[in-house]
């Protein structure tokens, strides 16, 4: 899940309070490249009743190019404060480069009016897409992917750091990423239908691999496709105790050690 501290439209604590609304006992919030918005989610957790666990959705290189990686239960330790600031300043890059390639296409819209879009949140390709929808460049967020900034499209620009596996995820992909140290693979999202979930279940019991799943909310349902609404995905409880027990199980190991 997304708040305002990435790309989401929710603040974190509203993103805490929607998920109370829809009977969610446990969330996971997961910001790109940032845990600024993990504090106040587990604050407003505290007070509405929902679990919250903090994670972050970070870009890695794939075979294909890109990937999107989960790690959950994080602690902002002062490497991973590190990455992911230089990560953010990435986004930011990237943005920019957008908005000169829109504004070679001829179409008006500032880099400052991209970064009030994301208002201190990880700039994201959403808050391109919101600015070229206040300068009406664009009737909405869908078209402006479609138009100008989704994969090929003209002002499109790809990551330099290289998503959810979708029909990517072979069986011997899924084998590769488990020997680069990938604990759990995502079986269920908007993306996958029953058949694709129940193979990706299917081979994660094969690969030794854990699972995860999710709705890649948002808090916008029309920032893009292939997002769910809030709740309508649920994921077993005993997929996310495999996970922390596997964590628990590391924490203690680096303590003794």
């Amino acid at each position: 899940m997304h708040s305002t501290a990435s790309d989401g439209a929710l603040t974190p604590e509203a993103v805490v309070n929607a998920a109370a609304e829809a009977g969610l006992a446990v969330i996971a919030l997961t910001d790109h490249d940032t845990l600024a918005g993990v504090p106040d989610a587990l604050k407003a957790g505290e007070a509405a009743g929902v679990r919250v666990i903090a994670g972050c959705e970070f870009s890695v290189r794939a075979r294909w190019g890109e990937m999107h990686l989960l790690g959950y239960f994080l602690a902002g330790s002062d490497p991973v404060a590190r990455f992911l600031e230089e990560q953010r300043a990435m986004r930011r890059v990237r943005a920019q480069r957008m908005v000169e390639r829109l504004d070679r296409l001829g179409v008006a819209v500032t880099f400052d009016e991209v970064l009030a879009e994301a208002d201190g949140g990880a700039v994201g390709r959403p808050h391109v897409a919101r600015a070229l929808v206040g300068r009406g460049a664009v009737t909405d967020v869908p078209e402006a992917f479609q138009r100008y900034i989704g994969w090929r499209r003209p002002a499109f620009v790809a990551k330099e750091s290289a998503a959810h596996l979708g029909g990517r995820g072979s069986r011997s992909a899924l084998k590769f990423l488990r020997s680069q140290g990938v604990d759990a693979i995502e079986v269920q999202h908007p993306i996958h239908d029953d058949e694709r979930a129940a193979e990706l279940d299917q081979w994660a019991e094969e690969l030794g691999l854990l699972r995860t799943g999710g709705t890649d909310f948002h808090g916008d349902a029309t920032s893009e496709p292939n997002r769910a609404p809030l709740g309508s995905i649920r994921v077993p409880e005993t997929w996310l105790e495999a996970i922390e027990h596997l964590h628990v199980a590391r924490r203690s190991t680096e303590v003794t050690e």
